[in-house]
């Protein structure tokens, strides 16, 4: 049941549309392909118990805890616009 101007099941078409993103990015994010045997950023040996563990590793350790910091850094944005976001 929808209140004011929002039509039925419109929260979750939201929900739905939320999950399918999250989804979507982290299909993007999976490494393809054979490991690499230096890190792609800084050129670093990669360990062959990483390249092993980590299927299509591209990135030492240093390198991919930055760029998970980064990546985290960008999550918070809300395009959607919920009343929960807006109160804060």
């Amino acid at each position: 049941m929808a209140g004011g101007w929002a039509a039925d099941g419109a929260v979750q078409e939201q929900i739905d549309a939320s999950i399918a993103d999250a989804v979507a990015k982290a299909r993007a994010n999976l490494t393809r392909g054979p490991s690499l045997s230096h890190c792609a950023e800084c050129g670093e040996a990669i360990p062959e118990a990483r390249r092993q563990a980590v299927a299509g590793v591209r990135l030492c350790i240093a390198c991919q805890a930055e760029s998970d910091a980064a990546r985290t850094a960008q999550a918070g944005y809300n395009r959607r616009g919920s009343k929960d976001s807006q109160l804060r």
